[in-house]
């Protein structure tokens, strides 16, 4: 409890030290304690936690994703993909982890499976992408190289799930982040609904940002 409180407060290193104190075989606190070295970005020693959380419980879902993460961190986008579907056989009904998948498709530029994958998370929680916490014993994958396009896919996502507003809110973030493909909204089927709002026609006249 102090280390959770302590992880409240963002401070790491002190939860580390408390987490430190419990029991090295429960799975839980290791896990929480590679998410405390994880937030000081030491990957390497977060790995080494996630690890050994996963090995005291291998069917810890938490633990399999965080250490998806890990290797998202570092590239290795293959290693993450593995990981993550490793942890949805222990847990096929995280929309958090299906998200995660999402990303990691995404950043291998695999479109198409990126999309299934967030479409999936969307029907779990329809608040997936919009939940910034990341405490906790799991950790959400938020960064992506290619943020225009990936704002694209995500109002496609919205777009089809019916959800309009936030459709519009992630076509604007696209195209303010430089997405020049602006006629893929009038084709994309997706898109088909909201095309006559005038929010959508007044997008349409934005011109991408210069970045």
């Amino acid at each position: 409890m102090r280390g959770d409180i302590f992880m409240a407060k963002k401070m790491f290193r002190e939860a580390v030290d408390a987490y430190t104190e419990g029991s090295q075989n429960d799975a839980v606190l290791l896990n929480k304690t590679g998410i405390a070295y994880h937030q000081m970005m030491d990957l390497r020693t977060a790995r080494r936690y996630y690890e050994r959380a996963s090995k005291v419980n291998p069917e810890y879902a938490e633990a399999i994703n965080n250490l998806g993460t890990v290797y998202y961190a570092g590239k290795s986008y293959r290693k993450a993909i593995s990981q993550y579907k490793k942890a949805l056989r222990y847990s096929p009904n995280s929309a958090s982890i299906y998200s995660n998948l999402g990303t990691a498709f995404f950043a291998r530029k695999d479109y198409k499976d990126a999309s299934v994958a967030y479409e999936k998370a969307l029907s779990l929680d329809p608040d997936v992408f919009e939940s910034r916490n990341t405490r906790g014993v799991l950790l959400q994958e938020r960064s992506v190289e290619e943020r225009a396009k990936f704002h694209y896919y995500l109002a496609k996502t919205y777009a089809k799930a019916g959800a309009d507003d936030r459709a519009l809110l992630y076509i604007r973030k696209s195209i303010e982040e430089g997405f020049k493909d602006k006629k893929k909204f009038m084709e994309d089927s997706e898109f088909a609904k909201i095309r006559d709002l005038p929010e959508f026609k007044e997008l349409m006249t934005l011109e991408p940002r210069v970045l």
